[in-house]
């Protein structure tokens, strides 16, 4: 009896020494392959949110394309420089000024937007520059006026203007 009796022990503890050795690691990479699971699957669950509501945004701004498209034509990709010349020439002229001179460009990064800044000398009466001023802000160009400065030198008043224009 007392034969059996070691023999349990030791097969006990050889069965105990097994289980720790073997079964319990494989045990908790198990459990804790299951816990990476389950955070996967969270992200994922998330992720596929995420993405319908980018879907669903999207669907939206299809009904806006008309906005879109104006803000596209007041920020343009390509500032389109003989075009907006072309503008300004032709918009002072419907004012009754003079357009004089365009002076160089100069073009300053500000965050993603470029900013390019020139100089104009227009010359005629000011309800003719009013009216210019008002033609600049109704274009859907972004077209900033920084600085007007009034010169007369003859009967004629002349005015220097600083102007910005913006592009991505």
């Amino acid at each position: 009896m007392k034969t059996e009796a070691f023999y349990s022990i030791i097969f006990l503890s050889i069965s105990a020494l097994l289980f720790f050795l073997f079964i319990s690691p494989k045990k908790d990479s198990l459990s804790n392959l299951n816990s990476e699971l389950s955070q996967k699957r969270h992200e994922l669950e998330t992720l596929d949110k995420y993405f319908q509501e980018v879907l669903k945004t999207s669907e939206k701004l299809k009904n806006y394309q008309e906005e879109i498209s104006k803000i596209d034509s007041a920020l343009p990709d390509d500032p389109s420089i003989p075009s907006l010349f072309n503008f300004l020439q032709s918009s002072s002229s419907q004012s009754g000024l003079l357009l004089e001179n365009i002076g160089s460009i100069s073009v300053k990064e500000e965050g993603k937007l470029k900013k390019w800044t020139t100089n104009l000398r227009l010359k005629g009466d000011y309800s003719s520059l009013k009216n210019f001023i008002s033609t600049v802000e109704r274009s859907a160009r972004l077209i900033k006026i920084e600085k007007i400065f009034l010169s007369s030198e003859g009967e004629i008043p002349s005015y220097n203007l600083t102007i910005s224009f913006f592009s991505y």
